[in-house]
Protein backbone atom coordinates (compact mmCIF):
# COMPACT_ATOMS: atom_id res chain seq x y z
CA UNK A 1 0.00 0.00 0.00
CA UNK A 2 1.22 3.34 -0.97
CA UNK A 3 3.03 5.05 2.47
CA UNK A 4 3.32 8.34 0.86
CA UNK A 5 0.49 11.70 1.64
CA UNK A 6 1.43 13.23 -1.69
CA UNK A 7 0.00 13.45 -4.91
CA UNK A 8 0.08 10.81 -7.04
CA UNK A 9 0.21 12.52 -10.63
CA UNK A 10 2.45 12.69 -13.21
CA UNK A 11 5.30 15.34 -12.04
CA UNK A 12 8.33 16.61 -13.83
CA UNK A 13 11.21 17.95 -12.93
CA UNK A 14 13.27 21.32 -14.21
CA UNK A 15 15.82 20.81 -17.00
CA UNK A 16 19.22 20.17 -15.34
CA UNK A 17 17.80 18.82 -12.09
CA UNK A 18 20.56 16.41 -11.40
CA UNK A 19 19.69 12.67 -10.49
CA UNK A 20 22.19 10.80 -7.89
CA UNK A 21 22.97 7.93 -5.84
CA UNK A 22 26.11 7.98 -3.28
CA UNK A 23 28.23 5.68 -1.31
CA UNK A 24 30.86 6.00 1.46
CA UNK A 25 34.38 4.67 1.77
CA UNK A 26 34.79 2.51 4.77
CA UNK A 27 31.25 1.19 3.84
CA UNK A 28 31.93 -0.40 0.34
CA UNK A 29 35.95 -0.11 -0.34
CA UNK A 30 37.37 -3.25 1.81
CA UNK A 31 41.11 -3.45 0.77
CA UNK A 32 41.91 -1.51 4.51
CA UNK A 33 45.50 -2.62 4.38
CA UNK A 34 46.62 -2.17 1.18
CA UNK A 35 48.74 0.28 -0.48
CA UNK A 36 49.61 2.70 2.26
CA UNK A 37 46.16 2.95 3.56
CA UNK A 38 46.39 3.76 7.52
CA UNK A 39 43.78 2.50 10.01
CA UNK A 40 40.42 4.34 10.77
CA UNK A 41 38.53 4.76 13.83
CA UNK A 42 36.09 2.55 11.99
CA UNK A 43 38.09 -0.34 11.10
CA UNK A 44 39.11 0.23 15.21
CA UNK A 45 35.75 0.58 16.59
CA UNK A 46 34.38 -2.34 14.16
CA UNK A 47 36.91 -4.83 15.84
CA UNK A 48 35.81 -4.09 19.19
CA UNK A 49 33.68 -6.90 20.53
CA UNK A 50 29.88 -5.98 20.82
CA UNK A 51 30.18 -2.94 18.52
CA UNK A 52 28.66 -4.00 15.63
CA UNK A 53 26.03 -6.63 14.43
CA UNK A 54 27.57 -10.02 13.98
CA UNK A 55 31.32 -8.74 14.92
CA UNK A 56 31.16 -7.50 11.00
CA UNK A 57 33.79 -5.39 9.78
CA UNK A 58 34.42 -2.85 6.50
CA UNK A 59 37.74 -5.51 5.84
CA UNK A 60 35.95 -6.20 2.72
CA UNK A 61 32.92 -4.80 2.14
CA UNK A 62 31.81 -4.12 -1.38
CA UNK A 63 35.08 -5.08 -2.08
CA UNK A 64 34.86 -1.84 -4.20
CA UNK A 65 38.85 -0.68 -3.95
CA UNK A 66 39.43 -3.77 -6.54
CA UNK A 67 36.00 -3.99 -8.39
CA UNK A 68 35.40 0.08 -9.38
CA UNK A 69 35.33 -0.77 -13.26
CA UNK A 70 32.23 -3.35 -12.53
CA UNK A 71 30.59 -0.31 -10.35
CA UNK A 72 31.19 2.25 -12.83
CA UNK A 73 29.58 0.06 -15.54
CA UNK A 74 26.32 -0.15 -12.96
CA UNK A 75 26.58 3.83 -12.76
CA UNK A 76 26.74 3.96 -16.35
CA UNK A 77 23.56 1.59 -16.69
CA UNK A 78 21.43 3.57 -13.91
CA UNK A 79 21.71 6.62 -16.55
CA UNK A 80 22.37 8.89 -13.13
CA UNK A 81 23.91 12.46 -13.62
CA UNK A 82 26.30 12.26 -10.53
CA UNK A 83 27.95 10.43 -8.10
CA UNK A 84 28.67 11.10 -4.92
CA UNK A 85 31.27 8.87 -3.00
CA UNK A 86 33.57 9.69 0.33
CA UNK A 87 37.45 10.09 0.33
CA UNK A 88 39.03 7.91 2.88
CA UNK A 89 41.42 9.97 4.71
CA UNK A 90 43.72 6.88 6.04
CA UNK A 91 44.05 5.83 2.32
CA UNK A 92 45.43 9.49 1.13
CA UNK A 93 47.09 10.56 4.04
CA UNK A 94 47.66 7.09 6.46
CA UNK A 95 48.51 9.45 9.54
CA UNK A 96 46.20 11.99 9.17
CA UNK A 97 49.29 14.03 8.46
CA UNK A 98 52.15 14.19 6.25
CA UNK A 99 52.44 13.96 2.53
CA UNK A 100 49.79 12.15 0.13
CA UNK A 101 49.88 8.61 0.14
CA UNK A 102 50.54 8.43 -4.13
CA UNK A 103 48.79 4.84 -4.70
CA UNK A 104 45.63 6.14 -2.55
CA UNK A 105 44.93 9.39 -3.88
CA UNK A 106 45.45 8.01 -7.59
CA UNK A 107 42.34 5.16 -6.33
CA UNK A 108 39.74 8.31 -6.54
CA UNK A 109 41.74 9.97 -9.56
CA UNK A 110 40.62 6.38 -11.37
CA UNK A 111 37.37 6.87 -10.26
CA UNK A 112 36.92 10.36 -11.11
CA UNK A 113 38.51 9.68 -14.55
CA UNK A 114 36.06 6.88 -14.69
CA UNK A 115 33.19 8.94 -13.90
CA UNK A 116 33.62 11.95 -16.24
CA UNK A 117 34.30 9.22 -19.09
CA UNK A 118 30.96 8.34 -18.38
CA UNK A 119 29.65 11.19 -18.54
CA UNK A 120 28.30 11.28 -14.75
CA UNK A 121 29.58 14.41 -12.79
CA UNK A 122 31.82 13.08 -9.41
CA UNK A 123 30.15 14.78 -5.75
CA UNK A 124 33.15 14.24 -3.49
CA UNK A 125 32.63 14.37 0.10
CA UNK A 126 35.53 15.01 2.01
CA UNK A 127 34.75 13.19 5.12
CA UNK A 128 32.32 10.33 5.86
CA UNK A 129 33.38 9.18 9.31
CA UNK A 130 36.39 7.70 8.57
CA UNK A 131 38.99 9.36 11.25
CA UNK A 132 42.80 8.34 10.46
CA UNK A 133 43.20 6.05 13.81
CA UNK A 134 45.95 8.33 14.94
CA UNK A 135 44.59 11.79 15.33
CA UNK A 136 42.27 9.67 17.59
CA UNK A 137 44.58 8.57 19.76
CA UNK A 138 45.91 12.82 19.99
CA UNK A 139 42.13 13.41 20.90
CA UNK A 140 40.18 12.64 18.00
CA UNK A 141 37.20 15.50 17.15
CA UNK A 142 37.56 16.35 20.45
CA UNK A 143 40.82 18.70 19.74
CA UNK A 144 40.93 21.53 17.64
CA UNK A 145 44.33 20.13 16.23
CA UNK A 146 42.41 17.62 14.12
CA UNK A 147 40.26 20.46 12.17
CA UNK A 148 43.58 22.46 11.16
CA UNK A 149 44.90 18.74 10.18
CA UNK A 150 41.54 18.40 8.03
CA UNK A 151 41.95 21.51 5.99
CA UNK A 152 45.50 20.60 5.33
CA UNK A 153 44.30 17.03 4.19
CA UNK A 154 41.54 18.97 2.82
CA UNK A 155 43.75 21.33 0.48
CA UNK A 156 45.78 18.26 -0.58
CA UNK A 157 42.79 16.52 -1.97
CA UNK A 158 41.04 19.36 -4.21
CA UNK A 159 44.27 19.91 -5.21
CA UNK A 160 45.29 16.67 -6.57
CA UNK A 161 41.52 16.22 -8.14
CA UNK A 162 40.77 20.15 -8.71
CA UNK A 163 38.12 21.35 -11.00
CA UNK A 164 37.12 17.76 -12.57
CA UNK A 165 34.69 17.50 -9.36
CA UNK A 166 31.15 19.18 -10.06
CA UNK A 167 30.70 19.13 -5.91
CA UNK A 168 32.58 19.05 -2.92
CA UNK A 169 31.18 18.46 0.55
CA UNK A 170 33.41 19.37 3.53
CA UNK A 171 31.33 17.05 6.02
CA UNK A 172 29.08 14.19 5.80
CA UNK A 173 26.41 14.25 9.11
CA UNK A 174 28.75 15.69 11.94
CA UNK A 175 25.70 15.72 14.07
CA UNK A 176 26.50 11.89 13.62
CA UNK A 177 30.47 12.13 14.10
CA UNK A 178 30.28 14.25 17.42
CA UNK A 179 27.38 12.96 19.32
CA UNK A 180 26.71 9.64 17.99
CA UNK A 181 30.55 8.64 18.06
CA UNK A 182 31.27 10.80 21.07
CA UNK A 183 27.87 11.51 23.12
CA UNK A 184 26.03 8.31 22.76
CA UNK A 185 28.78 5.68 21.80
CA UNK A 186 26.97 3.39 19.11
CA UNK A 187 29.45 4.74 16.01
CA UNK A 188 32.98 5.33 16.05
CA UNK A 189 35.22 6.02 18.44
CA UNK A 190 32.50 4.49 20.27
CA UNK A 191 32.92 7.42 23.52
CA UNK A 192 30.04 8.67 26.22
CA UNK A 193 30.68 11.98 27.00
CA UNK A 194 28.64 14.50 26.80
CA UNK A 195 31.05 17.46 27.11
CA UNK A 196 33.50 15.19 24.17
CA UNK A 197 30.13 15.06 22.40
CA UNK A 198 30.14 19.36 21.94
CA UNK A 199 33.67 19.56 22.21
CA UNK A 200 33.74 17.33 18.34
CA UNK A 201 30.67 19.46 17.68
CA UNK A 202 32.30 22.88 17.47
CA UNK A 203 35.77 21.04 15.69
CA UNK A 204 33.56 19.77 12.99
CA UNK A 205 31.91 22.88 12.57
CA UNK A 206 35.24 24.73 12.74
CA UNK A 207 37.01 22.45 10.24
CA UNK A 208 34.39 22.77 7.84
CA UNK A 209 35.15 26.17 7.74
CA UNK A 210 38.24 26.26 7.22
CA UNK A 211 38.21 23.46 4.52
CA UNK A 212 35.56 25.42 2.32
CA UNK A 213 38.72 27.57 2.04
CA UNK A 214 41.29 25.10 1.90
CA UNK A 215 39.25 23.62 -1.35
CA UNK A 216 38.55 26.64 -2.95
CA UNK A 217 42.31 27.94 -2.88
CA UNK A 218 43.24 24.53 -4.39
CA UNK A 219 40.51 23.74 -6.75
CA UNK A 220 39.36 27.36 -7.84
CA UNK A 221 36.14 28.17 -8.41
CA UNK A 222 34.21 24.86 -7.29
CA UNK A 223 31.08 24.34 -6.04
CA UNK A 224 31.45 23.57 -2.45
CA UNK A 225 28.92 22.76 0.54
CA UNK A 226 28.17 20.74 4.05
CA UNK A 227 26.04 17.50 4.31
CA UNK A 228 23.76 17.51 7.39
CA UNK A 229 21.10 15.15 8.35
CA UNK A 230 18.55 17.16 9.32
CA UNK A 231 14.35 16.55 10.46
CA UNK A 232 11.49 17.69 11.29
CA UNK A 233 11.13 17.36 15.60
CA UNK A 234 7.32 17.06 16.63
CA UNK A 235 6.40 17.61 20.00
CA UNK A 236 4.33 14.00 21.53
CA UNK A 237 1.25 16.15 22.45
CA UNK A 238 0.92 20.04 22.47
CA UNK A 239 1.53 19.75 26.46
CA UNK A 240 3.84 22.16 27.35
CA UNK A 241 6.45 20.21 28.47
CA UNK A 242 6.20 18.06 25.13
CA UNK A 243 6.13 20.94 23.58
CA UNK A 244 9.49 22.17 25.29
CA UNK A 245 11.22 18.65 25.25
CA UNK A 246 11.16 19.01 21.02
CA UNK A 247 12.19 22.39 20.99
CA UNK A 248 15.49 20.98 23.08
CA UNK A 249 15.46 17.55 20.60
CA UNK A 250 15.28 20.34 17.50
CA UNK A 251 17.89 22.39 18.99
CA UNK A 252 20.75 19.33 19.49
CA UNK A 253 19.60 17.43 16.11
CA UNK A 254 19.39 20.80 13.63
CA UNK A 255 19.90 24.15 14.63
CA UNK A 256 23.45 23.13 16.55
CA UNK A 257 24.12 23.07 12.93
CA UNK A 258 22.56 25.36 10.88
CA UNK A 259 22.68 28.40 13.31
CA UNK A 260 26.35 28.62 13.50
CA UNK A 261 26.46 28.08 9.78
CA UNK A 262 24.02 30.30 8.19
CA UNK A 263 24.54 32.75 11.09
CA UNK A 264 27.51 32.41 12.81
CA UNK A 265 25.83 31.76 16.22
CA UNK A 266 24.87 28.80 18.41
CA UNK A 267 21.24 28.56 19.47
CA UNK A 268 21.16 30.48 22.86
CA UNK A 269 18.38 27.99 24.28
CA UNK A 270 21.22 25.35 24.32
CA UNK A 271 23.35 27.38 26.39
CA UNK A 272 22.24 25.66 29.53
CA UNK A 273 22.12 22.43 28.25
CA UNK A 274 26.08 23.21 26.34
CA UNK A 275 27.54 25.74 28.04
CA UNK A 276 31.27 25.84 26.55
CA UNK A 277 29.22 26.95 23.07
CA UNK A 278 28.30 30.13 24.71
CA UNK A 279 30.23 33.35 24.24
CA UNK A 280 33.33 33.18 26.46
CA UNK A 281 33.36 29.34 27.21
CA UNK A 282 36.49 27.60 26.96
CA UNK A 283 35.50 26.18 23.23
CA UNK A 284 34.76 29.21 20.64
CA UNK A 285 38.03 31.65 20.32
CA UNK A 286 37.98 34.85 18.16
CA UNK A 287 36.82 33.75 15.29
CA UNK A 288 35.56 30.66 15.22
CA UNK A 289 32.39 31.47 14.28
CA UNK A 290 33.00 34.00 11.37
CA UNK A 291 35.20 31.07 9.90
CA UNK A 292 32.28 28.68 10.35
CA UNK A 293 29.77 30.92 9.14
CA UNK A 294 31.99 31.24 5.37
CA UNK A 295 29.70 31.32 2.64
CA UNK A 296 28.28 27.74 0.85
CA UNK A 297 27.28 26.86 -2.49
CA UNK A 298 24.79 24.38 -1.55
CA UNK A 299 23.73 22.50 1.73
CA UNK A 300 23.53 18.91 1.19
CA UNK A 301 20.48 17.25 3.05
CA UNK A 302 20.08 13.81 4.46
CA UNK A 303 16.73 12.82 5.29
CA UNK A 304 15.08 9.41 6.00
CA UNK A 305 12.62 9.87 8.98
CA UNK A 306 10.77 12.79 10.81
CA UNK A 307 11.65 12.86 15.33
CA UNK A 308 8.88 13.24 17.24
CA UNK A 309 9.65 14.21 21.19
CA UNK A 310 8.30 14.10 24.32
CA UNK A 311 9.27 14.86 27.85
CA UNK A 312 10.95 12.19 29.84
CA UNK A 313 8.53 10.95 33.39
CA UNK A 314 5.44 12.46 32.37
CA UNK A 315 3.19 9.86 33.93
CA UNK A 316 0.14 11.06 31.78
CA UNK A 317 2.26 9.60 28.61
CA UNK A 318 0.67 6.38 28.56
CA UNK A 319 -3.09 7.70 28.30
CA UNK A 320 -1.66 9.41 25.04
CA UNK A 321 -2.89 8.29 21.30
CA UNK A 322 1.40 8.20 20.64
CA UNK A 323 3.47 5.20 22.24
CA UNK A 324 6.41 6.84 24.04
CA UNK A 325 9.51 4.84 23.75
CA UNK A 326 12.62 5.47 25.88
CA UNK A 327 15.66 5.91 23.63
CA UNK A 328 17.73 3.05 25.02
CA UNK A 329 20.74 3.74 26.60
CA UNK A 330 21.09 7.38 25.38
CA UNK A 331 22.94 9.40 27.82
CA UNK A 332 21.73 12.61 25.28
CA UNK A 333 18.65 12.58 25.41
CA UNK A 334 18.81 11.43 28.90
CA UNK A 335 21.01 14.92 29.06
CA UNK A 336 17.81 16.92 27.59
CA UNK A 337 15.20 15.08 29.28
CA UNK A 338 13.48 13.99 26.66
CA UNK A 339 12.30 10.82 24.54
CA UNK A 340 11.12 9.40 21.89
CA UNK A 341 7.59 8.85 20.27
CA UNK A 342 6.86 6.37 17.95
CA UNK A 343 3.41 6.40 16.20
CA UNK A 344 1.44 3.13 15.18
CA UNK A 345 -0.18 3.94 12.35
CA UNK A 346 2.42 4.71 10.00
CA UNK A 347 4.61 2.10 7.67
CA UNK A 348 8.40 1.83 9.04
CA UNK A 349 11.64 0.23 7.17
CA UNK A 350 13.34 -2.92 9.12
CA UNK A 351 15.34 -0.11 10.90
CA UNK A 352 12.40 1.24 12.44
CA UNK A 353 11.97 4.55 10.56
CA UNK A 354 8.81 5.88 9.79
CA UNK A 355 7.77 6.83 6.48
CA UNK A 356 6.37 9.91 5.90
CA UNK A 357 7.34 11.78 2.64
CA UNK A 358 5.46 14.84 3.62
CA UNK A 359 8.31 15.03 6.26
CA UNK A 360 10.39 16.25 3.66
CA UNK A 361 8.48 18.76 2.11
CA UNK A 362 8.39 20.11 5.70
CA UNK A 363 11.85 20.34 6.33
CA UNK A 364 12.70 22.23 2.61
CA UNK A 365 10.29 24.01 3.25
CA UNK A 366 11.15 25.14 6.74
CA UNK A 367 14.91 25.68 5.74
CA UNK A 368 14.17 27.95 3.21
CA UNK A 369 11.85 30.61 5.30
CA UNK A 370 14.43 30.24 7.98
CA UNK A 371 17.74 30.51 6.06
CA UNK A 372 16.70 31.64 2.95
CA UNK A 373 16.86 30.60 -0.42
CA UNK A 374 19.91 28.99 -0.90
CA UNK A 375 20.51 25.69 -2.83
CA UNK A 376 19.81 22.51 -1.79
CA UNK A 377 20.56 18.96 -2.76
CA UNK A 378 18.79 16.01 -1.31
CA UNK A 379 22.33 13.96 -0.59
CA UNK A 380 21.23 10.91 0.92
CA UNK A 381 17.45 9.63 0.76
CA UNK A 382 16.36 5.44 0.78
CA UNK A 383 15.07 2.78 2.87
CA UNK A 384 16.26 -0.56 3.89
CA UNK A 385 13.90 -3.17 3.76
CA UNK A 386 14.47 -6.95 4.28
CA UNK A 387 15.63 -7.93 0.54
CA UNK A 388 16.12 -11.22 -0.71
CA UNK A 389 16.76 -12.92 -4.21
CA UNK A 390 13.62 -15.09 -5.23
CA UNK A 391 13.47 -17.99 -7.31
CA UNK A 392 13.15 -16.47 -10.67
CA UNK A 393 16.83 -14.50 -9.83
CA UNK A 394 15.03 -11.45 -9.25
CA UNK A 395 15.03 -8.63 -5.96
CA UNK A 396 11.40 -7.43 -6.10
CA UNK A 397 11.96 -4.40 -3.56
CA UNK A 398 8.53 -2.53 -4.11
CA UNK A 399 8.07 -1.54 -1.06
CA UNK A 400 11.36 0.66 -1.80
CA UNK A 401 9.80 1.85 -4.96
CA UNK A 402 7.07 3.39 -3.08
CA UNK A 403 9.28 4.86 -0.08
CA UNK A 404 11.17 6.29 -3.20
CA UNK A 405 8.57 7.08 -5.24
CA UNK A 406 6.64 8.86 -2.29
CA UNK A 407 10.03 11.44 -1.33
CA UNK A 408 10.71 12.12 -4.88
CA UNK A 409 7.27 13.70 -4.97
CA UNK A 410 8.03 15.27 -1.60
CA UNK A 411 10.67 16.65 -3.44
CA UNK A 412 8.64 17.57 -6.35
CA UNK A 413 6.17 19.41 -3.80
CA UNK A 414 8.79 21.92 -2.45
CA UNK A 415 10.13 22.68 -5.66
CA UNK A 416 6.43 23.36 -6.26
CA UNK A 417 6.56 25.78 -3.26
CA UNK A 418 9.65 27.86 -4.45
CA UNK A 419 12.37 25.81 -2.82
CA UNK A 420 15.97 26.00 -4.87
CA UNK A 421 16.52 22.05 -4.64
CA UNK A 422 19.16 21.26 -7.26
CA UNK A 423 19.44 17.75 -6.95
CA UNK A 424 18.47 14.18 -5.38
CA UNK A 425 20.69 11.40 -4.74
CA UNK A 426 18.91 7.94 -3.48
CA UNK A 427 21.08 6.21 -0.81
CA UNK A 428 22.36 3.89 -1.98
CA UNK A 429 24.04 2.50 -4.63
CA UNK A 430 24.81 -0.58 -3.51
CA UNK A 431 24.06 -2.65 -0.44
CA UNK A 432 26.93 -2.52 1.76
CA UNK A 433 28.36 -2.22 5.61
CA UNK A 434 25.83 -0.61 8.00
CA UNK A 435 27.89 0.92 10.49
CA UNK A 436 26.92 -0.72 13.59
CA UNK A 437 23.93 -2.34 11.53
CA UNK A 438 26.51 -4.50 10.29
CA UNK A 439 25.95 -6.47 6.98
CA UNK A 440 22.53 -7.09 8.46
CA UNK A 441 20.62 -3.39 6.46
CA UNK A 442 19.98 -3.38 3.16
CA UNK A 443 19.78 0.15 1.53
CA UNK A 444 21.60 -0.75 -2.26
CA UNK A 445 19.57 -0.21 -5.45
CA UNK A 446 21.97 -2.94 -6.36
CA UNK A 447 21.74 -6.49 -4.28
CA UNK A 448 25.38 -7.95 -3.07
CA UNK A 449 25.86 -11.23 -2.71
CA UNK A 450 28.59 -10.66 -0.04
CA UNK A 451 29.89 -13.96 -0.15
CA UNK A 452 30.59 -14.03 -3.73
CA UNK A 453 30.76 -10.06 -4.11
CA UNK A 454 28.01 -10.85 -7.42
CA UNK A 455 26.33 -7.36 -7.73
CA UNK A 456 22.38 -7.90 -8.70
CA UNK A 457 20.26 -4.87 -9.90
CA UNK A 458 17.16 -5.02 -7.93
CA UNK A 459 13.72 -3.68 -9.51
CA UNK A 460 14.08 -0.35 -7.53
CA UNK A 461 17.16 -0.03 -10.11
CA UNK A 462 15.20 -0.27 -13.09
CA UNK A 463 12.61 1.90 -11.62
CA UNK A 464 15.17 4.63 -11.03
CA UNK A 465 16.81 4.53 -14.76
CA UNK A 466 13.15 5.18 -15.98
CA UNK A 467 12.57 7.81 -13.18
CA UNK A 468 16.25 9.84 -14.53
CA UNK A 469 15.79 9.46 -18.31
CA UNK A 470 12.25 10.85 -17.94
CA UNK A 471 13.16 13.13 -15.60
CA UNK A 472 10.09 12.77 -13.63
CA UNK A 473 7.54 10.27 -12.21
CA UNK A 474 4.72 8.63 -13.84
CA UNK A 475 1.32 8.37 -12.17
CA UNK A 476 1.66 5.57 -10.24
CA UNK A 477 4.73 3.70 -8.53
CA UNK A 478 5.69 0.31 -10.36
Amino acid sequence: MPSSETSRSPISFPAGFVWGTGTASYQIEGAVDEDGRGPSIWDTFSHQKGATHNGDTGDVACDHYHRVETDLELLGQLGVGSYRFSVAWPRVQPTGKGPVNQPGIDFYRRLVDGLRDRGIAPAVTLYHWDLPQPLEDAGGWTVRDTAERYAEYAWMVAGALGGDVALWTTLNEPWCSAWQGYGVGTQAPGRTDIDEAVAATHHLLLAHGLGVEAIRAAAGSVQVGITLNLTPVRPATDHPDDLAAARRVDGNQNRIFTEPIFRGRYPEDMFGHYPDLAPGGPLVQDGDLEQIRVPIDFLGVNFYFPKRAGAAGRPEAAASPELYLPWPNDPVAEHLGAVSVARGDVAQTTMGWEVEPGALTELLVGLRDQYGSVPVYVSENGAAFPDYVDQTGAVRDHDRIDYLDGHIRAVGAALAAGVDVRGYYVWSLLDNFEWAHGYKQRFGLVFVDYATQERLPKASFDWYRDIVAANGLPEEPV
